[in-house]
């Protein structure tokens, strides 16, 4: 396995991992971001209100992008064992 190989097989993987955990990272930095707002607006300055409504907002984001978080998943690793022959030797 030469070494272009081994770079192209990690930039994959980078580029999988960046578009499956990319949607909910969003997700939480907006919902963050509001929840801030809303404490500096309000002057409460409670350290758990931020937990609570970035959690939520996580697990309905995962609901939402869950299957095609999935899909991408299984697209990469379906490559990855469709050319492991040609990876290996």
């Amino acid at each position: 396995m030469s070494g272009e190989t081994v770079i192209s097989i990690a930039e994959q993987a980078v580029w999988a991992i960046l578009l499956v955990s990319g949607p909910l990272l969003l997700v939480a930095l907006i919902t963050g971001l509001a929840v801030s707002i809303f404490q500096a607006t309000t002057q409460i300055q409670e350290q758990t209100l931020a937990f609570v409504p970035k959690i939520i907002a996580v697990l309905v984001a995962l609901i939402f992008f869950g299957p095609w978080m999935l899909g991408q998943m299984t697209m990469y690793t379906r490559d990855i064992f469709e050319n492991l022959i040609r990876y290996i030797g």
